[in-house]
């Protein structure tokens, strides 16, 4: 008599969007993603007031396919915020919860309500809830983590868990292993994080939600910090937080985060939107630039992921100011679904472990040292 079949729900919140997949074993029964244009999302004061607005949108995707809630056996939500984790699959216990609400670890990013959204049909239906690869995975090299003000340290916060879903893709196409190969990976979409990732471990990256790197459709980036203070002036702290995440970049400049209403004035000439469009790839390539230099110019390959990789200026752009670093490949949009889905099923499977959550930074500061 063979096993039943195990239907695994994944929930992946988005700066601009939910997705969700049903999965039954390795088999995707469906998948769906709903856009939020940053307007939509902002009417909530702060990310963890979003819930029943994307519980609905999950709940009434689940109706449009006439699945029952009640039916599905694992619950699988991206993560983030809580105390930096290694990576792998993780259990999401009532612990890592708390800590993903609370944002201990120090970043508002909307992945922290995969996990949250994940307990909360896990709870609610007597099931378990799994994470994998959360935006705070800490794989960081010492000489990433330190900066100019004593007690201030640059710390992991990334879209790990697509980064390193397309590394391992990549590596196995080109018939080597992810921890043979350095790429620089860069995730383009609503947010922008460009990563060196040097024989398996991600050891250095821009911090985007916290405002590092390059501006996208809905952060402000790296702005010079004494600029900044003399915005906050005229503004407040939080105004400047709510731009790290979600009120930044294109919805700062243009009102709205929707990449495609952009990219239609690019087409038709606008001369501010090619501006704003173009700077972008600009700051990208630029980033690109840095990690190449963390990997000591020995790059396999420059590896291009996220939604906005629909846009071939984009690539072409890269492509003519980093083509030379390493050969460019590009994986629109996210192997996300699949990266979750079938590494907690492998996990159940006992092939590879179950991580608990710790409740402890991984990394808590240089040992004996001043700094």
């Amino acid at each position: 008599m063979s096993e039943k079949k195990l239907k695994l729900l994944i929930i992946n919140p988005g700066s601009t969007s939910t997705k969700v997949s049903l999965f039954e074993d390795k088999t995707s029964l469906f998948e769906k993603s709903l856009f939020h244009d940053a307007p939509e999302l902002l009417k909530y004061p702060h990310v963890n007031d979003q819930i029943p607005f994307r519980y609905q949108v999950i709940l009434d995707m689940l109706k449009s396919y006439g699945t029952d809630p009640a039916d599905i056996d694992i619950f699988v939500g991206r993560g983030g915020s809580a105390y930096s984790q290694p990576g792998g699959v993780t259990r999401i216990d009532e612990r890592l919860y708390n800590d993903t609400v609370a944002a201990v670890g120090g970043s508002e990013h909307p992945a922290k309500l995969g996990v949250m959204l994940a307990w909360k049909f896990a709870t609610e239906y007597g099931k378990e809830a799994y994470t994998l690869n959360p935006t705070n995975v800490d794989e960081y090299c010492d000489y990433a983590r330190l900066t100019g003000i004593r007690g201030v340290y640059r710390i992991s916060h990334s879209h790990v868990l697509n980064q390193k879903a397309v590394a391992e893709y990549h590596a196995e196409k080109i018939g080597k292993k992810y921890e043979e190969c350095n790429f620089i990976v860069a995730h383009i979409d609503g947010g922008i994080t460009v990563s060196a990732h040097e024989k398996g471990k991600m050891v250095d990256g821009n911090m985007g939600a916290d405002g590092e790197g390059t501006f996208t459709p809905t952060r402000i980036g790296s702005v010079p910090v004494l600029a900044l203070l003399d915005y906050i002036e005229a503004h407040s702290v939080s105004d400047v937080r709510l731009m790290c995440s979600r009120a930044g970049g294109f919805v700062s400049l243009f009102g709205t985060s929707d990449s495609d209403k952009i990219h239609a004035l690019v087409e038709a000439g606008d001369k501010k939107a090619s501006l704003v469009w173009n700077t972008m790839i600009y700051q990208i390539c630029k980033q690109i630039g840095e990690m190449s230099a963390v990997l000591c110019g020995k790059v396999d390959g420059i590896l291009l992921t996220g939604g906005l990789m629909r846009f071939e200026d984009i690539r072409e752009g890269i492509e003519k100011r980093c083509g030379f670093i390493a050969p460019v490949s590009v994986y629109p949009g996210e192997m996300e679904q699949e990266a979750l889905a079938l590494s907690v099923l492998k996990a159940l499977q006992g092939e590879a472990p179950i991580l608990t959550y710790s409740g402890k930074p991984v990394w808590d500061g240089f040992e004996g040292l001043d700094l």
